[in-house]
């Protein structure tokens, strides 16, 4: 019997790793640096029991992906070990090109690049120090493996990163309506046409997947609260971009002072290896770090944000159903540059406008497929009888206008 590595999880319990390349892989630095990233940034500032990592994740993700494969290999899809041990790597490796606080980086001192992009080139380097073991595991992750269904296994509708995040961050946030039944769905998963399908007698377990997305996205990963702190740890991240590039001193650990004080865009992380060297020493304490230093700098724009991030003096929010005019937005503007003595520039640090839009099943994406007992199949828009089409891919869009607030400093 192959030795194996067991791992107590809150979630699921005992997860067994086997010694060897899957275990190598957990060990590995690259790995091991999602120990020190948070699965979900800022939410806690909404949500504070939501202090698990990227590393708690991917292990979910790895243990639902080896319950996958036991489940489809007993109803006949011949899956070779070498194949399972690949898709198991590739679900271990999925997230690690993600930086500190998730999309945030992308949005600021890196441009041009996605975490999907990094993560591969850190498998590449991965798969370099391990002697070409990975090769069969990225060739799953970048779908070019003939095996299609062992590609939606690791990125699809009903892929086992979704299956774990949403049970997971519904476990530690305690928003129960996101606890989604992943046992039964992986139990109710087949393979036709080399497309994964999910048996007929599971369709409620998945329309409850689908509703508990959307309320698991409107509640936790879209609460105005979190968005406003995104907005303020970019604006933060913008501004210290902007005065090292005036050359202006900034306190700055060594990876986040590369990022800072040089240009990094798509061509330079894939030209220049100092790039991910400085990338894999990045991680969510290099930011606070520089955010509680930031906040006695005499710059007035980076100390204001940096310190309503560290102090929780957040930005207010307000959600509208339309646009803000163009009035109101002069108006904020006016308010906050009278206030901090600064420009009507500097100003738009402290202010932000998006749009998030959000459905809960789109078709063209990957299509779930219910399949019945006589073999045929139907979309799960058709399928269902309670989620008809127009309510699954309706858009819910909402616009969101975060700025400085002056009346009460610590006001939730």
């Amino acid at each position: 019997m192959t030795e194996r590595k067991i791992i107590n999880d809150p979630v699921f319990g005992f997860i067994h790793i086997p010694k060897g390349l899957l275990y190598d892989i957990v060990r590995h630095p690259i790995l091991q640096r999602l120990t020190r990233i948070n699965q979900l940034g800022l939410t806690t500032t909404v949500y504070p029991g939501a202090q698990h990592t990227r590393f708690q994740h991917s292990l979910g993700a790895f243990h639902l992906m080896s319950e996958a494969i036991t489940h489809l290999t007993a109803k006949g899809n011949f899956i070779f070990d070498s194949e399972a041990e690949a898709v198991q790597a590739a679900i271990l490796m999925h997230d690690i090109g993600h930086g500190p606080f998730s999309h945030v980086l992308e949005n600021t001192i890196v441009s041009g690049i996605s975490h999907e992009e990094i993560s591969l080139l850190l498998m590449e380097r991965i798969n370099k120090d391990l002697k070409g073991q990975l090769n069969l595991a990225i060739q799953i992750f970048k779908d070019e493996y003939p095996k299609r269904f062992l590609h939606q296994l690791v990125s699809g509708q009903l892929d086992m990163d979704r299956l774990d995040y949403l049970r997971r961050d519904s476990f530690y946030t305690g928003v129960s309506e996101g606890n989604i039944g992943s046992a039964r769905i992986i139990k109710m998963l087949n393979v036709k046409d080399d497309h994964l399908v999910v048996e007929s007698k599971g369709i409620y377990s998945i329309e409850n997947f689908l509703m508990s997305r959307r309320l698991m996205y409107w509640q936790v990963y879209l609460h105005k609260t979190s968005v406003a702190c995104e907005k303020m740890l970019i604006s933060a991240l913008l501004r210290a971009k902007e005065l090292a590039n005036q050359g202006v001193e900034l306190f700055a650990s060594p990876a986040l002072r590369f990022f800072l004080y040089n240009k990094v865009d798509r061509d330079e992380f894939y030209n220049n290896p100092v790039c991910l060297d400085n990338f894999i020493q990045l991680d969510d304490n290099d930011i606070w770090t520089s955010l509680k230093v930031w906040c006695h700098h005499p710059d007035i724009v980076l100390s204001t944000l940096s310190n309503g991030l560290v102090n929780r003096q957040l930005f207010k929010v307000e959600v509208q159903s339309s646009p803000l005019s163009s009035s109101r937005k002069e108006e904020i503007l006016k308010n906050i540059s009278e206030r901090l003595n600064i420009t009507k520039r500097e100003a738009n640090y402290f202010f932000s406008t998006s749009v998030i839009e959000n459905n809960m099943y789109r078709k063209e994406d990957d299509s779930i497929e219910i399949i019945y007992n006589d073999g045929t199949t139907k979309n799960i828009a058709e399928a269902s009888d309670m989620l008809n089409i127009s309510l699954l891919s309706r858009k819910v869009k909402k616009y969101y206008v975060c700025f400085l607030r002056f009346n009460t400093l610590n006001a939730k």
